[in-house]
């Protein structure tokens, strides 16, 4: 990311930039300023947009070979096509012999990197991985946008928050701006005020679920489990979310016998150390052999779904009924 800033402060480009990964806020954010940059005047005659898959490739190459009108560049702006997953050879074969004028910008959420077109732009142009951001710089992002809104908040509650947003940058900015609108006559944010507005994501409900369940408290975690088929979630989603939380619960569980100190147990899962934190809360509660089977259980229910030997709402509500209680085993 600090490459494509260093192109637009010395205003010296690559003809050719990709980006891709998960933190799609990042990827829009850097977008834009490239566009920008690139367009400041926003000459709409010598800047052309394609997205989606199934984009004719020869109208691509075409449109590339079109001299801009008086402009010195011209733009194109290609996002979500597939091409850096499936195999694309005649544009690939253009990007080593791009006309100078040319500048072009992919945007994708998922890339294979031993593809051709991803080798060629990494050696002609630029590659940036967007990856989701770790805790310090979500941490020091939110904490930027609150001190310019005249906002505290303390480590606690900024932790409570980002365990309800989940790491996830644009969702994070929209509870963000509800979060400042709520407290609005107030300095001060407190872990009420978060509560009271924040929706919790999916996937946290699903941990907090897992959590009911290692209380061994089956009324609570059938209830968050019927509050989010409420919600229309389906089922094997649930049940495939419930498999990771175990997964990742089994993974900490065997960091921790190893000898792992949160911050290393963080770094190898791939978790926020805050939420390694949670994990830890919950892995005393089984062994390892517990947890061990009960991956094998998510594994084998999805058979049986898949299968018709089991209903997809019933098989979900046997899992959390036999985790919920005392040696399940």
């Amino acid at each position: 990311m600090k490459s494509v800033l260093e192109d637009i402060k010395n205003q010296e480009y690559k003809q050719a930039y990709l980006f891709f990964g998960e933190e799609g806020y990042l990827k829009k954010q850097y977008r834009n300023k490239l566009l920008q940059a690139w367009n400041p005047d926003g000459d709409t005659m010598n800047e052309s947009r394609f997205e989606g898959k199934g984009i004719d490739v020869k109208e691509v190459i075409s449109l590339g070979e079109t001299m801009p009108f008086f402009s010195d560049r011209r733009i194109i702006l290609l996002e979500n096509t597939g091409f850096f997953k499936n195999q694309c050879p005649e544009l690939a074969e253009y990007l080593n012999n791009l006309p100078d004028y040319l500048y072009l910008l992919f945007v994708e959420e998922e890339v294979d990197k031993r593809s051709k077109m991803f080798k060629t732009v990494k050696q002609i142009g630029r590659v940036v991985d967007f990856a989701v951001q770790d805790e310090k710089t979500l941490i020091r992002w939110v904490l930027g946008i609150m001190k310019r809104e005249g906002k505290q908040i303390t480590q606690r509650d900024m932790e409570h928050f980002l365990s309800k947003t989940g790491t996830d940058m644009s969702n994070i900015e929209k509870e963000l701006e509800k979060l400042l609108c709520y407290t609005m006559d107030r300095s001060v944010i407190t872990g009420e005020d978060i509560d009271a507005v924040c929706t919790t994501q999916i996937n946290n409900r699903i941990f907090a679920m897992v959590q009911a369940v290692a209380e061994q408290n089956q009324k609570k975690a059938l209830d968050l489990y019927y509050d989010l088929l409420a919600l229309k979630e389906p089922p094997m989603r649930i049940l495939f979310l419930l498999a990771r939380q175990f997964n990742l619960l089994l993974q900490v569980k065997e960091l921790q016998l190893l000898g792992c100190d949160q911050k290393t147990i963080a770094s190898r899962t791939g978790l926020q150390s805050f939420v390694v934190r949670n994990y830890t809360g919950c892995t005393g509660r089984y062994t390892t052999a517990q947890l061990r089977q009960a991956v094998e259980d998510f594994t084998q229910t999805e058979e049986e779904v898949k299968t018709g030997r089991l209903s997809d709402v019933l098989s979900v509500e046997l899992l959390i009924v036999k985790y919920a209680r005392k040696n399940p085993v």
